[in-house]
């Protein structure tokens, strides 16, 4: 016998020796892969988040102008917003505790002690006293004068100008040529004849003839520190702060063209005043509803006649505090704590005959809810209490 008639003898005669002689494996069935679930992007979306922890020691920032990083911050918010994700997760968060959320204080005392607290409003440097900077003026001109007005609700502005100059002071903020009117945009501090100016509002577009020729023109709401404020108009303002040399303010290590970029506006804190013709709710005096909106207050309180949550009725919008670079969440929590004695106390019943306890309703005048707001911005709030029967915010101890 020939080696190959061997070879020939050793062959498999049938398919199931072929199947039987297959150490290798060679014909099994390979495995379909596994569906890829819902469950398990969020999984791998949640490992890139610890795995950045890990290698840079802190946390994904959502407002940096890396885009990648700024992703992977925006993804942690939206995880700690979702209860359910929180839950499918928690196995994954052995090694840095990411989705632990701090459970809310339960009282005024311990919110005031809380460190996050100390974070936001501490002062230790000393940097928002404000008292020993200089103050530049320089004389204006007759016609811009003329053209101001007193601000009737400048207690709403005041906080935002006292920050900036002690951001000035600190230096995370600093004075720029003014370059141009593409800086003249809602929520920009500027510096005229030594005057800080804050654009509060930028209006409409508005058809006018000048000179013969149409143009489109928009009215600002220009608020002065000085208390004053001013309906210029957008090119009218451009054409002062070239006139001037003004400045602008701008985030350190930012372009002055980054102005409003490097700012991320945090949301609105408003109060209202209920407009119902209930007898009880419309008798009582001082009757004012602090709340937080992302939105513009405007859209939020659309519907409000069919809403528990605005008594059943139209509401007038007394105060509107847009808020940069601050938990506008914490300032609301923390405004209801100041005033928790004076919660309304009332049942309110929808529509559906559903009871409801409106809990964001306090009795406070709007002149002291202004001030515990710029007492907040300033870090003062720490010293005060309110007094019910004085009606106002007292020195504590």
């Amino acid at each position: 016998m020939s080696e190959n008639d061997d070879i020939f003898e050793a062959a498999p005669s049938s398919l199931q020796d072929l199947i039987d002689n297959d150490l290798d494996g060679l014909l099994d069935t390979p495995e379909k892969p596994k569906k890829v679930t819902s469950a398990d992007r969020l999984e791998r979306a949640f490992l890139e988040i610890v795995e950045f922890r890990r290698a840079y020691e802190r946390l994904p920032s959502s407002t940096t102008r890396e885009i990648a990083e700024r992703k992977l911050g925006a993804r942690l918010e939206g995880i700690l917003a979702n209860d359910e994700k929180i839950a499918a997760l928690r196995h994954l968060d052995t090694e840095y505790e990411l989705l632990t959320v701090e459970a809310a204080p339960e009282s005024l005392d311990e919110l005031l002690e809380s460190d996050d607290l100390d974070d936001l409003l501490g002062d230790a440097s000393g940097i928002l006293d404000v008292s020993d900077l200089p103050v530049i003026k320089r004389p204006e001109s007759p016609d811009s004068v003329a053209q101001r007005v007193k601000s009737e609700d400048f207690d709403l502005f005041e906080p935002l100008f006292k920050t900036k100059h002690a951001e000035l002071a600190e230096g995370t903020y600093k004075l720029m040529p003014f370059t141009g009117m593409d800086l003249i945009r809602e929520g920009g501090f500027f510096v005229l004849n030594g005057v800080m100016c804050f654009v509060a509002e930028v209006g409409e577009d508005v058809d006018l003839v000048v000179g013969g020729k149409p143009r489109q023109k928009q009215r600002l709401r220009l608020v002065f520190e000085n208390g004053t404020e001013s309906a210029m108009y957008k090119q009218s303002l451009m054409t002062r702060m070239y006139e001037a040399q003004g400045q602008v303010l701008a985030r350190t290590d930012h372009d002055a063209g980054e102005i409003l970029d490097a700012d991320v506006e945090s949301g609105h804190i408003y109060v209202l005043q209920s407009l119902s013709e209930d007898p009880v709710v419309a008798g009582m005096k001082d009757l004012h509803k602090i709340g937080f909106s992302t939105a513009k207050v405007e859209a939020r309180i659309r519907g409000a006649v069919n809403s528990p949550t605005y008594l059943m009725a139209p509401v007038k919008v007394l105060a509107d505090y847009r808020l940069y670079n601050v938990r506008a969440s914490w300032l609301e929590h923390l405004l209801h704590r100041v005033f928790a004695e004076v919660r309304l106390d009332l049942t309110q019943v929808d529509r559906k005959g559903r009871d409801y306890d409106p809990s964001e309703w306090f009795v406070v005048p709007l002149k002291t809810i202004n001030e515990a707001v710029a007492m907040i911005m300033s870090g003062e709030i720490t010293d005060y209490v309110y007094d019910q029967s004085l009606q106002r915010l007292v020195k504590r101890g």
